[in-house]
């Protein structure tokens, strides 16, 4: 199937706010934009579960594609977040829809009461970034070792070891 057009796009991302909007409220979208050829919706994290629902149940994005975790260290209270990113298979239709909260009160509450696929996917972002999904069956480490006290995806350390001297930057253009 062709791929969709902008303008194709921002219409989908229009009918499907408002249609949210009257669902869940209004106040529950934080922001909508268009990116990539891919409706995108920011949404308050305590909308996010009655939001996924009405994305299921009534619009027909039955598939949860992704949900992953993000992290953003400069932007002062939504240094955390997470992603869902749903498919409508039948009309092939895809959105994303983006929650934000502060790093020092990462847990949202758990997409598995919607999605019992999700299960695995919150396992790896409670193990790499830290974030705590409330109501989770079983929120343990799924691929770390249990004894790691750090979150390995977050951008607290930098990509390379400082200590190193037998590298000369300036040949990678830095």
């Amino acid at each position: 199937m062709a791929t969709a057009t902008n303008e194709q796009t921002q219409a989908l991302l229009d009918q499907v706010r408002e249609a949210l909007a009257q669902a869940i409220g209004a106040d529950a979208i934080v922001s909508a934009e268009a990116s990539y050829d891919f409706p995108v919706l920011v949404l308050k994290r305590e909308n996010i579960i009655a939001a996924l629902r009405f994305f299921k149940e009534q619009l027909g994005y039955n598939f949860l594609t992704t949900l992953c975790g993000l992290h953003y260290p400069d932007q002062k209270g939504k240094e955390m977040g997470v992603m869902y990113q749903l498919h409508n298979m039948p009309e092939n239709k895809r959105i994303r829809l983006k929650i934000f909260f502060p790093e020092s009160d990462a847990e949202v509450p758990t997409a598995t009461v919607v999605w019992p696929t999700a299960n695995w996917m919150e396992r790896q972002e409670f193990d790499f970034f830290g974030i705590r999904f409330k109501g989770h069956p079983n929120l343990k480490r799924i691929l770390n070792m249990d004894d790691i006290t750090f979150f390995p995806m977050r951008k607290e350390f930098p990509l390379e070891d400082q200590t190193r001297d037998d590298k000369d930057d300036s040949m990678f253009g830095r």
